[in-house]
């Protein structure tokens, strides 16, 4: 009976011990339950606790940085970026004396320091006051740096921006765990933008082709075969290797063959825009070169120099407008065509008209004009090459897919050179100047009978040519240095574009500036750039040989 009492007293105490932990799993759940309530009913809170482990951050080395910022990333939203951006970068810093944040700046030159808005916590000191001795740097080495960038693209991934949410994710593609997975699974249901959710599969499936089953792996496989990221590429060649399964082996080696099918013709077609790139430039240069051959018959081998004069009118332009650079290229555009245009006006009624009928002197006379021309740019902005600033709304590139972009400064060159010919056509076609110039260029003699004023119409004529070679250097300071010899480089490539198309057809310069254009730009990867330049030009001799006007050769009366 003893023992009896005494188990049941044992069991007793047992239980009475097991409800008393129970109660306090229950009342510490509870506590915390409603701790989590009162942090995200309270914003308060948790700006608060995010202000204690920035200052935390302050304190803290290397080793221990990397949990503060986890802690911080978990409780905080975009607002943080600027802080996680700075300190990626290196400028980080905090003050001295209440241990607040502020980031280093470098404007024209000179050190500043700026508060983070959104902080609670602001600096007691101005920011125009502080200096290098009262602010000390918070360090980053490679590992802080690595969770930083997978950190900023994460808290991307929830901006509103639809363009940020997608490079968040295509950033994520080389360091994607199981945390990041599970966040993008989450955002998945949630988008809306297609062509995020599209990022976010490839980023699923590419976890899943390098850590599912092999079922997983071969599905998720062929679903990449129509994704061209670097990462992806990358992830399959990976795969190819002797350690992974045949059958995922095998589906790796056809997808890269469908990747690599895709790639080249995109090469292609990037290839083609940079042949067309490189016509509207030859278009650019020859067009005026164009009507003042035709026209006049003269072989003005001064033509290179006045787009070099453009080239120079809108580095003049810049250096009057500094801050306004944007705008610089509107006043360069009239500005460049007036400069070359007057120059060439002075040439022909200087020294051409005097050369009427002399071709070869007329060749001497040019020639050493453009000699004069570049020891005169030479003199004045001396023999180094200038660089003219790119606006802004033409830089940068318009990416089609991750290996094609197409670059803004030539596509509105591309644009530009279209522009500027059917300017130039309606010109010659609907204007009383049009119809003079082609009068003379059918029958100088009969116009001049007429009543045509020749020696003005060759003037104009020559003005215009000279104006269009001014518009052309504007065009390629936006691609190259301006420099003395800028023109030399142009000059041989725009006769040859004017011989090839048909002397005085504008229609002919058109198609063989785009032809050697798109000929030169698809031979130079097989051939290097100085082969194919000279490939370009025995095609030419040979050409020539078998139709010496042209392509598109003049008829009736102007081609006699």
């Amino acid at each position: 009976m003893y023992r009896l009492r005494k188990i049941q007293s044992v069991k007793r105490s047992i239980c009475l011990k097991n409800l008393i932990l129970f109660c306090c799993c229950l009342l510490s759940f509870l506590s915390l339950s409603s701790h989590a309530e009162s942090t995200q009913s309270h914003p308060s809170d948790a700006i608060a606790v995010r202000d204690a482990l920035l200052m935390d951050l302050t304190n803290a080395s290397l080793k221990k940085s990397m949990p503060i910022l986890e802690k911080i990333e978990q409780i905080s939203s975009e607002e943080m970026l600027p802080v996680f951006t700075t300190l990626l970068e290196g400028g980080l810093y905090y003050v001295k004396s209440d241990r607040s944040l502020v980031q280093k700046r470098s404007i024209d030159g000179k050190t500043s320091f700026t508060t983070f808005p959104f902080l609670n916590k602001a600096t007691n000191q101005q920011a125009s006051e502080l200096t290098s001795k009262k602010v000390k740097k918070i360090k980053v080495n490679n590992a802080l740096r690595k969770y930083l960038r997978g950190a900023i693209a994460r808290i991307q991934l929830s901006s509103t921006d639809i363009s940020k949410r997608q490079s968040s994710v295509r950033s994520l593609l080389s360091s994607l765990d199981e945390s990041t997975i599970s966040r993008i699974h989450q955002l998945r249901e949630k988008e809306t933008d297609t062509g995020v959710k599209a990022m976010m599969d490839i980023a699923l499936d590419l976890y899943s082709a390098e850590n599912g089953s092999e079922r997983e792996q071969v599905a998720a496989i062929r679903r990449l075969a129509n994704s061209l990221e670097n990462e992806v590429r990358n992830a399959l060649t990976q795969l190819t290797k002797d350690d992974q399964p045949e059958v995922v082996r095998n589906a790796a080696l056809t997808a890269l063959k469908t990747i690599d099918q895709q790639v080249n013709r995109y090469a292609l077609v990037d290839q083609l825009f940079f042949g067309l790139s490189l016509g509207s430039v030859l278009l650019l240069a020859s067009i005026g070169l164009a009507i003042t051959f035709g026209v006049m018959g003269v072989i003005n081998m001064a033509h290179g120099e006045m787009i070099m004069l453009g080239a120079y009118t809108t580095y003049v332009v810049q250096l009057l407008m500094p801050n306004h650079i944007d705008y610089s290229i509107w006043v360069a555009i009239p500005a460049a065509f007036v400069v070359s245009g007057l120059m060439g006006v002075i040439i022909e009624r200087g020294v051409i008209r005097h050369l009427h009928g002399r071709p070869l002197e007329t060749l001497l006379a040019t020639f050493g004009i453009s000699l004069i021309l570049q020891q005169l740019v030479r003199s004045i902005f001396s023999p180094l090459n200038r660089q003219v600033s790119t606006p802004s709304w033409m830089s940068g590139s318009v990416e089609i897919n991750p290996v094609l972009s197409l670059t803004l400064n030539r596509l509105y060159i591309l644009a530009f050179a279209l522009l500027v010919f059917f300017a130039l056509l309606f010109i010659l076609k609907k204007t009383s100047l049009g119809l003079n110039v082609r009068a003379v260029s059918q029958n100088r003699n009969m116009a001049r009978a007429m009543g045509v004023k020749t020696a003005w119409v060759d003037a104009m004529t020559f003005g215009l040519g000279s104006g269009i070679a001014g518009i052309a250097g504007v065009a390629l300071s936006q691609l190259t240095n301006v420099g003395p010899n800028l023109g030399q480089a142009y000059i041989i490539d725009s006769f040859m574009v004017v011989v090839f198309g048909g002397v005085g057809n504008l229609f002919g310069t058109l198609v063989a500036a785009f032809s050697l254009g798109i000929a030169t730009k698809f031979l130079e990867p097989v051939t290097g750039a100085v082969l194919a330049a000279i490939a370009v030009l025995v095609f030419i001799i040979l050409f020539i040989q078998k139709r010496p006007k042209g392509l598109f050769p003049q008829k009736g009366r102007a081609a006699e």
